[in-house]
């Protein structure tokens, strides 16, 4: 008993690991909760005084006939590097370049017809000179993201988005965190803006996302959908010992009952069979034995709402219907297949 108490005891942890913890968490906490602060800060200024430059800034992105070119270099040019992405991915076309590898001759990658948003936190970032220039000269609309207005960057630019002057979750105030947290959620805003005013879907969305589960769940259900000689229908008179064949062979575990017009009138299923299941059960019809007016999808449901109803309706088959009649059948395996579920 004593050298099983003593295992117990080595097995918590220490007066020191404690400590230890508290200071960790502490930490944590305090810098989510500057950086909070920080995001905080950047939402009055959108409410007030930024206003104006971001959407001058939306209306010009949206007005290009080319392409959105961001740059920047070391921390903002790895949030440079993730706007762009997020604008691509949102139906606006966008890639970054580096600052340092723009005067190496990637600048001709630079048209008349783009947007440059530059990102640097102080705007005096000595590797955006070149590109800066380069906008200057053959005019092409540039755009900062920066924390001071004034600074060389602001001052040669054609819209400024300031950003609120942040205090770092760093404690020495060095290492960049509240103010790259600010610098996203600003890139966030542009893209999420320009999305809306395009009137973006998520069928839009999907094009650009065909693979991963992402791409899957944005698939409709006519994509995966069982059609044809596939679907497990019956009229409503046949007799039961037919309709457990048929219900057999189709292998969904369900069999849709249509009334004289080809509508779904009703459902049958392993739990009907069940509930049904007396001597003279063969003699009887699917009208009888089948559940009526079940629960169908239609054809342009997104894969990732037939997930969610299904799980909600504790289903594993569905049909799809369109105008009442049934066109196609899902079962959980195919949304399992197809990589949404």
């Amino acid at each position: 008993m004593r050298q099983e108490l003593t295992g117990q005891a080595a097995a918590l942890p220490g007066k020191g690991e404690v400590e230890s913890q508290d200071t960790a968490i502490a930490s944590a906490l305090r810098t989510i909760v500057t950086e909070t602060e920080g995001l905080e800060a950047l939402h009055a200024a959108l409410a007030d005084g930024l206003a104006v430059p971001f959407s001058r800034a939306v209306e010009e992105i949206r007005a290009s006939r080319g392409r959105v070119i961001v740059t920047g270099i070391g921390k903002s040019g790895h949030i440079g590097v993730k706007l762009a992405a997020t604008l691509a991915s949102t139906g606006t076309p966008a890639f970054f370049v580096h600052a340092s590898e723009a005067s190496h001759g990637d600048l001709g990658m630079i048209t008349a017809d783009d947007v440059v948003i530059a990102i640097s936190w102080s705007g005096e970032t000595q590797e955006l000179a070149t590109t800066i220039a380069y906008t200057r000269r053959f005019k092409v609309p540039l755009v900062a993201i920066t924390s001071r207005e004034d600074s060389s960057l602001g001052k040669a630019s054609d819209i400024v988005l300031t950003l609120p002057r942040v205090t770092e979750a760093c404690p020495h105030g060095l290492a960049p965190t509240s103010s790259t947290i600010i610098q996203m959620a600003m890139g966030d805003a542009l893209a999420i803006a320009l999305l809306e005013s395009r009137g973006f879907t998520a069928q839009d969305f999907g094009v650009f996302h065909p693979g991963g589960r992402l791409g899957a769940s944005l698939k409709h259900a006519r994509d995966i959908m069982h059609t044809g000689d596939a679907l497990p229908l019956a009229g409503a008179d046949l007799p039961m010992r037919e309709a457990i064949v048929l219900m057999t062979q189709k292998g969904f575990g369900v069999l849709g009952i249509t009334g004289a017009d080809g509508t779904l009138a009703g459902i049958i299923t392993d739990g009907d069979l069940r509930r049904h299941l007396r001597s003279n059960f063969l003699d009887m019809t699917t009208a009888q034995v089948m559940t009526a007016n079940p629960k169908t999808i239609g054809p342009d449901m997104l894969l990732a709402s037939a997930v969610e109803f299904v799980n909600a309706a504790s289903i594993t088959a569905v049909f799809v219907v369109e105008e009442g009649k049934p066109v196609g059948i899902i079962h959980l395996h195919d949304l399992l297949r197809s990589g949404a579920a």
